[in-house]
């Protein structure tokens, strides 16, 4: 297929050049019923809905359908989904299509919370399995084929595996070796690539999920392609799962007035990446050696080397303190961070060059002057919780629906059963789980985080926690 063409983009700008007048919706009509602004004039000149020559993207005959194979071709799927509800919600789709109630499926420990919640919905019994401590990341960020393969022995009945690939940091593992036991054991492969759509373009990056053998495949286009925030794909690799079941639970889903801005943006991205150049990729990566090599020079933190395991679109910092201070100091000079650990910083890069390199290095001799005279507090490290290598849920989550909750404080919640799933976000990832009895080791790094700066999406978490009444 011409991966040159933009059929959904190219519809819409054709569109708007016709002058049309709407009597439609939305109601903004093209941009010209809304508040004076230059901000949105343009975006709202393509903002459309399923008008004649639009096509629809619960039923596609059109451009949508053209702009799916495009990507499908690109990526080298059976068939590729538009998202437009992020991969949230192709998370929930794969969830659901290959589970029902009762259902066991074998889990990544750190998955994101839309995973968990994919669960949940199903009413699925999941057995989790945690990943493998690394050195060379100070993070647990391996999981190999032989937790893979206890698991299976200890749950022969599950429907499927679910992985993250890779992990938030960039970090990938041998996924190729892990789909060989799963397919063994006649199960599908479901990964969350939401960090890893820029993979299918080869080396130095990490070999693609579909193409180390993933059966069904989510991915955020505008996590590290250049597509709007919420545009996603779903990539079906093989037969292993229902592609009817597939459909219906995007239907379900995904909202019944897609957004034409997301849907152009993902056209785009797919265009931008099947079209860029070995020296526009290599242009890219040398830009982004060179700000590696700007953020070597300062003795605030280490950066992490990258190996043929990592996304050289990812950059960490290891630091002796607190990561949270550090990306605090980062934002009042106006660099923003992805994200903050106790012991680490994640910076992400674009494709291409996105700033100024003269200007980085002004802001960083900023923050550097200001580390150096900011007051010296005593830090504490901070261990994270070993974690089961198997585990399963201490209830159900049908149990879950039918058992009062109850409001602790952290003094008496070891041994309790948790009724919310504790998530620092980002990156989203569930340091107790809903369902999970609590250890001191988990409620001590809770606080921890907390006295550090960590923000959560839970409610008076600095406090207590909701846990199960008489469990």
């Amino acid at each position: 297929m011409d991966q040159n063409r933009k059929p959904i983009y190219e519809a819409l700008i054709e569109h708007q050049e016709k002058d049309p007048i709407s009597f439609h919706v939305p109601g903004h009509k093209s941009g010209r019923v809304f508040p004076e602004t230059d901000v949105f004039k343009g975006i709202l000149k393509i903002d459309a809905t399923e008008i004649a020559g639009l096509d629809d993207l619960h039923a596609p005959e059109g451009i949508i359908k053209e702009a799916e194979q495009l990507t499908s071709d690109y990526f080298g799927s059976n068939e590729s989904f538009f998202l437009i509800n992020g991969s949230t919600v192709g998370n929930l789709a794969m969830v659901l299509s290959t589970c029902e109630r009762g259902d066991r499926l074998i889990v990544q420990r750190n998955c994101h919370k839309s995973v968990l919640n994919g669960l949940e919905l199903a009413g699925a019994e999941p057995v989790f399995i945690a990943p493998e401590w690394e050195e060379e990341t100070g993070r647990y960020s391996s999981i190999t084929r032989e937790v893979i393969e206890e698991a299976l022995q200890l749950y022969p009945s599950a429907k499927g595996v679910l992985l993250t690939y890779p992990d938030y940091f960039g970090r990938a593992y041998r996924l190729d070796e892990i789909a060989d036991v799963v397919h063994r054991y006649g199960l599908p492969l479901l990964i969350d690539e939401a960090h890893g759509v820029h993979f299918q373009l080869g080396a130095p990056f990490p070999k693609p999920a579909l193409e180390s053998g993933a059966d069904v495949v989510v991915q955020s286009a505008h996590k590290m392609a250049p597509a709007m925030t919420m545009a996603s794909f779903l990539h079906r690799g093989t037969e292993r799962v229902d592609l009817r079941k597939l459909k219906h639970y995007l239907q379900m889903l995904q909202s019944s007035s897609p957004s034409y801005p997301l849907m152009a943006s993902l056209d785009l991205a797919r265009y931008f990446l099947a079209t860029m150049t070995v020296k526009e990729k290599e242009d890219a990566l040398h830009f982004i050696q060179d700000i590696r090599t700007v953020l070597e020079t300062y003795d605030h933190w280490r950066l992490l080397p990258v190996t043929d395991k990592d996304d050289p679109l990812k950059a960490t910092l290891e630091v002796e303190g607190n990561g949270f201070e550090i990306a605090e100091v980062l934002e009042e000079v106006h660099l923003y961070p992805e994200l903050a650990t106790s012991s680490q910083v994640l910076l992400t890069f674009g494709l291409g060059t996105a700033f100024d390199l003269n200007e980085l290095k002004q802001r960083l001799e900023l923050l550097d002057w200001r580390l150096k005279n900011k007051s010296k507090h005593a830090t504490i490290k901070v261990d994270q919780p070993r974690l089961p290598v198997v585990q399963s849920l201490e209830m159900s989550f049908s149990s879950m629906q039918e058992t009062p909750v109850e409001w602790v404080h952290w003094s008496e919640a070891a041994g309790r059963i948790a009724a919310e799933a504790i998530l620092p976000y980002p990156p989203g990832i569930a340091v107790v789980l809903k369902g999970e009895r609590m250890t001191e080791s988990q409620i001590c790094y809770i606080e921890a985080l907390i006295g550090q700066g960590a923000r959560f999406q839970n409610e008076a978490i600095e406090t207590g926690i909701r846990v199960f009444k008489g469990e």
